[in-house]
């Protein structure tokens, strides 16, 4: 079948997504109250062990670091649903938990909630004032052609693993949630929620490293949310920036295509999948936002028609996705540096011959 063919029949397969899915975007109190006593009875447990260790080894600690933020990646999972308010039907609930796990993630919540939002109404799109908002920035093959050696040098920078993966997590959590970068039409109630998140967060912070000891407060606390930070962007990279990703101009966009093949199934063992909140069922979340996550596993599996058109990608199949680079909007894909230079080559020399 050709790619338009494939386009069409997924078309017609979800013409009444909304129904197919309205069973599975209903919230459980039950399944919810259990995520919350398995997910913060684990992180602050090893929180105080971590603690302990710190009086016979940092290295230990940090170590422990390594485990407990992967329970703070499903804290985060249960802020982000609380941000779609899928988390419980009652949403002063939600508001309120979201809250509670911002002091844990130090995301603020309505504002990260306001733009990961727009993120779900625009993922994919190309037009330059909506594409980087709740995404990683990309350049197309035209634009970086076209790029002055600067701008090349500076998106060649920011592409680095070291960087992406690394540095800008933590300039995403130390700044981008600081301010409002972010100013969307009637957001000015948002910003006022995020300058009042940060100062309770401030106050949150004085508070433990008066009674816990600045030194010992801070490097567990700091290297939690570090590490945090690189499992988020990682995740988030690899959802949206595999080969046959979507991105469309926004006249030719389409949400069902844009959901589905511009997300993964990020297939991951069952403990994973469970500590990160089943968000590797990124196509479902896309979908229906609505789904609570501890609902999208069962989505998926009875609705496993959708594989057929899904990038189902394991652990070892991601890390070659960090080599995409460029959007290719001849080909429909992400491509490498590597690529796009050959093919400069290539056109350079058939117009040489011209």
């Amino acid at each position: 079948m050709s790619e338009q063919q494939i386009n069409d029949e997924l078309r017609q397969r979800l013409k009444n997504w909304p129904a197919l899915f309205h069973k599975y975007a209903q919230a459980n109190t039950k399944k919810a109250v259990l995520q919350m006593i398995t997910t913060f009875l684990p992180y602050l447990g090893l929180w105080a062990l971590m603690y302990w260790s710190t009086y016979y080894s940092w290295w230990l600690t940090f170590g422990l670091a390594a485990i407990n933020a992967f329970f703070l990646v499903r804290i985060f999972i249960i802020q982000h649903d609380c941000g779609h308010r899928s988390f419980l039907n009652n949403q002063t609930a939600n508001k309120i938990i979201g809250w509670f796990c911002s002091f844990f993630s130090t995301i603020p919540y309505s504002y990260w909630a306001g733009v990961h939002n727009f993120h779900h109404g625009h993922s994919g799109q190309l037009e330059v004032e909506t594409r980087d908002i709740g995404d990683l920035m990309v350049m197309t093959v035209e634009e970086f052609r076209q790029a002055s050696f600067w701008q090349r040098l500076g998106y060649r920078i920011y592409r680095w693993p070291i960087v992406t993966f690394v540095i800008a997590p933590v300039v995403y959590l130390g700044l981008y949630n600081r301010i409002p970068l972010v100013n969307l039409s009637g957001w000015k109630k948002i910003h006022t929620q995020l300058h009042l998140n940060n100062l309770a967060l401030l106050v949150c912070y004085l508070l433990l490293g008066w009674a816990l000891g600045w030194k010992r407060f801070l490097f567990i606390q700091l290297s939690i949310v570090f590490l945090f930070g690189i499992i988020a962007m990682w995740f988030f990279y690899v959802q949206h920036q595999h080969e046959d990703a979507y991105k469309e101009w926004k006249s030719k966009w389409e949400y069902v295509l844009s959901a589905v093949k511009g997300s993964t199934y990020y297939k991951l063992p069952r403990l994973v999948q469970w500590l990160t909140g089943n968000i590797g069922f990124h196509h479902i979340h896309h979908l229906n936002s609505k789904i609570p996550n501890y609902h999208l596993e069962q989505c998926a599996k009875d609705n496993a028609f959708l594989d057929k058109y899904i990038t189902t990608v394991t652990f070892w199949e991601s890390l070659k996705l960090m080599h995409n680079k460029l959007w290719c909007e001849e080909t429909k894909r992400m491509i490498t540096f590597l690529e796009f230079y050959h093919r400069e080559y290539v056109r350079n020399l058939q117009m040489q011959r011209a």
